[in-house]
């Protein structure tokens, strides 16, 4: 289904809709500070297959982030990191950067990627951290697949996202357009944050 949701006051009984959809079990597309991520509930190993499907991909070999609502889920999903890492991720956060850092062992094994490490997301849109809030964990979640002719961009309009994708996931969050270009990704792994993709955020 399609579900209109105000950008910047969401309405709260369809962001409990969206929670209990999740809950479920189900697959969301929802917008954040940058693009439109595809998302569901990371301990449910079939919905997660099910993105993978989407996706394309072979759940081995997916990248994945954690779009939390703010900085106090982090520790649950990372090993401890130095306090210059934090206070990066405090001056910048919410914001349109993903952040790589160790994983702990909170995280399932087929989320972490070969080197055990995970991406932290808080992005700056009411909608999707609302969701999170509601939600009460964070939703593993990734970009859109982009389509066959790498020229194009990503989606952006959610009614074509829709035309798209309604068939394949439960929701889709019609918050306005979205932007087209990804986060910033930061690999904090190693003794100084380098950033390892450059997107809409700037260091």
């Amino acid at each position: 289904m399609l579900l209109h949701i105000h950008p910047q006051n969401p309405e709260e009984r369809k962001i409990q809709q969206v929670a209990a959809c999740l809950r479920d079990g189900g697959v969301i597309i929802y917008p954040t500070d940058t693009i439109y991520g595809l998302g569901c509930d990371f301990r449910n190993p079939r919905a997660y297959e099910r993105v993978c499907r989407i996706k394309g991909i072979r759940p081995e070999k997916a990248q994945f982030s954690f779009i939390c609502s703010d900085l106090s889920h982090i520790a649950d999903f990372t090993k401890p990191f130095g306090n210059d890492v934090y206070k990066l991720m405090r001056r910048t956060l919410p914001g349109p950067f993903t952040y790589i850092l160790n994983a702990s062992n909170e995280v399932p094994k087929i989320l972490k990627s070969n080197k055990k490490t995970v991406g932290i997301r808080v992005p700056d849109h009411p909608v999707s951290r609302a969701i999170v809030q509601e939600f009460g964990q964070p939703i593993v979640s990734t970009s859109l697949k982009l389509p066959d002719d790498p020229v194009l961009e990503y989606p952006t309009d959610p009614d074509e996202i829709y035309e798209m994708y309604g068939k394949l996931v439960d929701i889709v969050v019609h918050s306005g357009n979205g932007g087209h270009t990804a986060s910033t990704v930061v690999d904090c792994t190693g003794d100084e944050p380098v950033v390892i993709r450059q997107g809409a955020g700037i260091l």
